[in-house]
């Protein structure tokens, strides 16, 4: 669906590594985590929780939320507005977003 533009040597960013759903996913430093999943082929990103229906980046600047995903543990992060770090930890989720029980 989406390819990288190849850029001569030298010029590339150099690659961090993110886990997503355990799976190792290679991107380049100063992509977005919305731009480096879709260049891995990772879509759908979630699915509503009322109708299930699918979603995946739209508008790609922060304003359409169906970019959601979980980073390192923190539920509804926009992937679209977060830069990617090397051993990122990210999560598709699978529906409504989990309440943790008071304690």
């Amino acid at each position: 669906m989406f390819r990288r533009i190849d850029l001569p040597p030298g010029e590339a960013a150099p690659a961090v590594e993110i886990t997503v759903d355990g799976r190792r996913i290679r991107a380049r430093a100063g992509d977005t985590l919305a731009a480096a999943l879709l260049c891995a082929g990772v879509v759908p990103f979630r699915h509503t929780p009322v109708t299930g229906q699918p979603r995946s980046p739209l508008c790609l600047m922060g304003v359409c939320f169906d970019c959601l995903v979980e980073v390192d543990g923190a539920q509804n992060v926009q992937s679209c507005m977060v830069e990617v770090r090397d051993g990122m930890r990210v999560r598709l989720p699978p529906g409504a977003r989990r309440v943790e029980a008071a304690s």
